[in-house]
């Protein structure tokens, strides 16, 4: 499953810089697009603010070798100045993650990124991965943090060497 986790990660990264390309963040000195795998960082903060922070949860595996994830997007904002305009910051937020995530084709050629570990190329793989529409849990506030959850699934065939 680590393939289709990384495809789908690598295809949302990818859609939120093209759409937003003001949307960074700085993880260790270098300035990314603000869409990071909360299982492959070491943050440094607790908290990362105006960034979508994928968690993985809930695998299940199907006799057919289907295997479906559910993956949680969490995202913050503190909003700008006095933080008076939070609500419409994280709207903004919601936006471009609804384009990113619900965009057409909702399906990626899976790709396998282990080589890049010892300076490989990345390499197309026999199936896809597709997933479903992102589907938004209410805001919380904590003080002066809105947050939101947004979830969906994701879905891939397991390939002869995967498991």
């Amino acid at each position: 499953m680590q393939n289709a986790k990384d495809t789908f990660y690598e295809v949302l990264r990818d859609r939120v810089a093209a759409g937003h390309a003001a949307r960074t963040v700085v993880l260790r000195g270098v300035v990314r697009p603000a869409v990071v795998v909360e299982e492959n960082e070491l943050l440094e903060s607790g908290e990362l603010f105006d960034c979508f922070r994928m968690r993985w949860t809930a695998l299940k595996q199907g006799a057919d070798g289907q295997v479906a994830i559910v993956c949680e997007v969490r995202y913050a904002t503190k909003g700008t100045g006095a933080g008076m305009d939070r609500g419409r910051a994280l709207a903004a937020m919601d936006a471009e993650l609804a384009a990113a995530v619900n965009a057409a084709p909702q399906n990626m050629v899976k790709r396998n990124f282990a080589a890049l570990a010892t300076g490989g190329a990345v390499t197309a793989m026999a199936s896809r991965v597709w997933w479903s529409d992102v589907a938004f849990d209410a805001a919380t506030s904590a003080g002066a943090v809105l947050e939101r959850v947004a979830k969906l699934t994701v879905w891939s065939f397991e390939e002869a060497g995967e498991r």
